[in-house]
């Protein structure tokens, strides 16, 4: 089953600490609060420098979408979410804290949960027609930057626009056609 979710009929939820906005893309299983999904997708906006909530148990991945960029110290370690380093993986229980560097950063979030399922997030420019390969049987794709991006299979023709989401569960061959598009292609892998 083929899937498209609109950004346009979601809607942000503040941080508690008011340091950012977060808008939920999909979980799974549907409705799963934080403590009984098996992965849940995001899109994070990072307003003021602040503490990440702790997600013990959970694997994640952020890839920089939109801003200059973040400083993420991880106490023993650093690293800048930019646009020339803009994927990083951690584990949800770390401590982290992160520091906005210039304007607000729109992050993409993907977790899942250890020991159910794990993840592979990679970013993909899409110039004209392209094979998309598949790694898994859950397939979710988030056209982060390009106007539009069509997705095609021999059954299916799809049409998206900046920010949504495609989750593809069948086993068909999909094609990606974009005059230029940043796709963000999270594959979901069962344990």
């Amino acid at each position: 089953m083929t899937q498209l979710i609109q950004y346009a009929n979601l809607r942000p939820a503040p941080w508690k600490n008011g340091g950012g906005s977060t808008t939920e893309i999909t979980v799974f299983p549907a409705g799963a609060s934080f403590d009984a999904f098996d992965w849940r997708i995001s899109l994070a906006t990072i307003a003021q420098d602040g503490p990440f909530s702790s997600f013990p148990g959970i694997d994640r991945s952020l890839a920089l979408v939109a801003g200059d960029g973040v400083l993420l110290d991880f106490g023993d370690e650093r690293f800048v979410l930019s646009p020339s380093e803009p994927l990083i993986e951690f584990a949800g229980e770390d401590a982290v804290h992160a520091t906005v560097s210039g304007q607000q950063t729109t992050d993409f979030n993907v977790m899942t949960r250890r020991g159910v399922c794990r993840h592979r997030l990679e970013l993909r420019v899409v110039r004209g027609t392209e094979a998309l390969k598949r790694r898994s049987a859950t397939t979710l794709l988030f056209l982060a930057d390009g106007e539009s991006l069509t997705l095609s299979s021999a059954r299916e023709r799809i049409a998206m626009v900046r920010y949504d989401t495609v989750i593809i569960e069948a086993g068909e061959d999909w094609t990606l056609e974009a005059q230029q598009a940043t796709v963000m292609v999270a594959d979901i892998i069962r344990n």
